[in-house]
């Protein structure tokens, strides 16, 4: 697949006037979004997502659209693990309801320039190095093993990673919110606000699950113009999502089995891929072995038919037996994120955010 140059710069330059619309829009008059809001959205970008792949169709043929829709479908619901954290995040930093749309916003735009670089390392590393699909493989086998172990087992504390603990060692941050500000004057001097330190907070964050995600969709397409637009439409309809979902999410009790079936799939896909591009010299003596290969319809339907299998016996479970839904975050509120005062503008952060001079 040969993807010019304008078409890749046009891609990112329709993707950031969407943002900046959505931005806009929101945040001309910040509020709490609603069910039937986020619904709308979440619905917007899921039909951005079905043109762009209807235009793949168009110019490219089918078999590129079907790489494009199976990587679209994979980012997407290993995103919506990424939720639950968010919500953690949310609540630990106790960010007022009016501002959880731009902070999820920022810091999906930051998640996503950091994945645009993984997807490049990625793409360069695959078109030197066929083996890389061994190391693929071997993360989304060992990642399946874990989800599958750990189901139902989450930490409802939010641990500061390295990146956070490193900004409130060199930069004055307040503590308390001002509005939607990430940065405040204060006698005379300017401080950044904790908006800043959540921001960044879900942008690292997701950064982590793309160890996984990244390599997933490698499996099913090594197209990087695919690669990269898949996790753009993701993370583009992840915070709607967030609104929507909310205490729905909980429900989903069978989504790490779900989520690990397909990334062992993918991950035996790949490895079946490194078999036959294989140039180790210990294995078959640095030739390529006859294996047989994964098309794409056979890996979308997997895909399609495990998350439509998860999701049902996941509400028939919750709904036969409601002790097994997995726990709500502390602070959070059952129907959905925390909802704070709209005129509450200045909330206390988590505890250790403090001005730092």
């Amino acid at each position: 697949m040969t993807v010019p140059t304008w078409v890749w710069l046009t891609t990112v330059a329709v993707l950031v006037v969407v943002i900046l619309v959505d931005l806009f829009l929101v945040d001309h008059e910040p509020h709490a979004v609603t069910m039937r809001e986020a619904t709308r959205w979440v619905l917007f970008y899921m039909a951005l997502a079905l043109v762009f792949g209807a235009g793949v169709w168009a110019f490219a043929g089918g078999g590129y659209a079907g790489e494009f829709f199976a990587g679209y479908i994979t980012e997407y619901s290993l995103s919506v693990d990424n939720l639950f954290i968010f919500v953690i995040i949310m609540t630990a930093f106790r960010v007022p309801a009016i501002h959880q749309h731009r902070v999820l916003l920022v810091g999906i735009v930051i998640a996503l320039v950091m994945r645009g670089i993984f997807i490049a390392l990625g793409a360069v590393a695959i078109a030197r190095f066929s083996w890389v699909f061994y190391i693929f493989a071997a993360i989304l086998l060992v990642t399946a093993y874990k989800l599958a172990r750990e189901h139902g087992e989450s930490d409802e504390e939010y641990r500061e990673n390295a990146m956070l603990r490193l900004l409130r060692r060199v930069l004055p941050i307040t503590d308390e919110y001002h509005g939607a500000k990430v940065t405040a004057r204060i006698d005379g001097r300017r401080y950044f606000t904790p908006m800043l330190v959540v921001m960044v907070a879900i942008g690292t964050t997701d950064l982590l699950f793309a160890l996984d995600s990244i390599p997933a969709i490698f499996g099913l397409t090594q197209e990087a113009y695919l690669v990269f637009t898949a996790n753009a439409f993701a993370l583009m309809g992840l915070r709607q999502l967030y609104f929507l979902l909310g205490g729905l999410l909980n429900k989903l009790v069978y989504l790490s089995y779900g989520l690990a079936v397909i990334l062992a799939f993918i991950g035996v896909k790949l490895t079946l891929e490194a078999l036959h591009t294989n140039d180790l010299p210990f294995i078959n003596g640095g030739e390529p072995v006859g294996v047989p290969e994964i098309g794409i319809v056979v890996s979308l339907s997997v895909i399609v038919g495990v998350l439509a299998i998860t999701t049902i016996a996941s509400l028939i479970k919750v709904r036969r037996d409601p002790e097994v839904a997995l726990p709500v975050p502390a602070g959070a509120a059952p129907d959905g994120p925390e909802v704070a005062d709209p005129r509450d503008d200045l909330v206390e952060p988590v505890d250790g955010a403090r001005r730092r001079g």
